[in-house]
């Protein structure tokens, strides 16, 4: 997949496309919906299929205070949207400049006249242009008048609630990883470098990882059963997340401990995926009560794997 970052670098030469617009975050099965749409669209018409996307999030630039933190870096969301079978991304960097565009001088300005579109797909909810004023119905009518179609994506239910990103992040904070797998179509993870920690994982018989995480943790603390992908390797495993209180720590820390694994890990890249969550995190009275009770939670996900 050919990425843009700008419209700047977007080829001015390129063929006349089908795009799909949306942030992405998280790439659930509403988004890939959307992106699917686009890449069959794209295939009848013989033309390439390209997603338009906003960097940072909108909301990190009209409100901050409220922004919600990431289901996906932006290189996730990446590989996430090229698993989809589009053929180019275009980033478009968001700043209170690109906000003040009126939504028409948006259709007329990027989708005709630097992405050539000649279909665009969006989701039922999707807003753009200044004061969020730019709606799949004003696309409808600008379509009519500027000689372009317009795909309107429904939205999606799982489990009888609508799929959305601000739905699994709600699921995700209740512990619900289960149940925000089955709204992205994949399991939640976090990724990043194992790092040196104090060792007593190792001491205690279970050694851990010590996973700095890409971006901040979305499920509650607590204990898990999780899928570790280590190169083109996964492994059971299980993951804390937590402040350590039976050593009286307080900062956060991801902790992995990889079932039946005894390599050295430092410095190599982790992925952990959430399967399901075993229970709270809790203080215990010593070393072998805490012992016992991490014996039980990697038989207990054994048993969930």
């Amino acid at each position: 997949m050919r990425i843009s970052h700008g419209l700047d670098a977007f080829p001015s030469d390129a063929a006349p496309c089908v795009a799909a617009l949306g942030t992405f975050d998280g790439v659930h099965l509403g988004h890939r919906a959307i992106l699917g749409t686009a890449v069959s669209r794209a295939r009848a018409l013989g033309v390439p299929a390209v997603a338009c996307t906003f960097d940072p999030n909108p909301m990190e630039v009209l409100r901050p205070e409220r922004a919600p933190l990431p289901i996906t870096t932006l290189a996730e969301r990446l590989a996430l949207i090229a698993g989809t079978g589009i053929d180019a991304t275009a980033i478009l960097s968001f700043t209170p400049e690109v906000a003040a565009v009126e939504p028409e001088a948006f259709v007329k300005d990027v989708l005709l006249g630097r992405l050539r579109v000649r279909e665009v797909v969006v989701g039922f909810n999707h807003t753009f242009g200044r004061g969020a004023r730019g709606n799949a119905r004003l696309l409808e009518s600008l379509s009519e008048r500027l000689g372009f179609q317009v795909h309107v994506m429904p939205p999606l239910a799982v489990d009888g609630m609508p799929v959305s990103s601000s739905e699994i992040r709600a699921t995700l904070w209740r512990g619900e990883v289960d149940r925000a797998a089955r709204f992205l179509g994949r399991l939640y993870s976090l990724g990043g470098p194992v790092v040196r920690g104090a060792g007593r994982g190792r001491s205690l018989g279970f050694p851990t990882a010590n996973l700095r995480p890409e971006r901040p943790p979305l499920v509650p603390t607590g204990v898990y059963a999780c899928q570790a992908k280590l190169g083109d390797a996964t492994h059971r495993a299980v993951v804390n997340i937590g402040v350590r209180p039976t050593f009286d720590e307080r900062e956060l820390a991801v902790e992995a401990h990889l079932i039946d694994f005894t390599e050295e890990l430092y410095g190599r890249r982790l992925e952990v995926g959430f399967v399901r969550r075993l229970r709270d995190e809790m203080k215990f009275p010593g070393v072998a009560a805490l012992c016992d009770q991490i014996a039980r939670d990697v038989a207990a996900a054994r048993r969930a794997l």
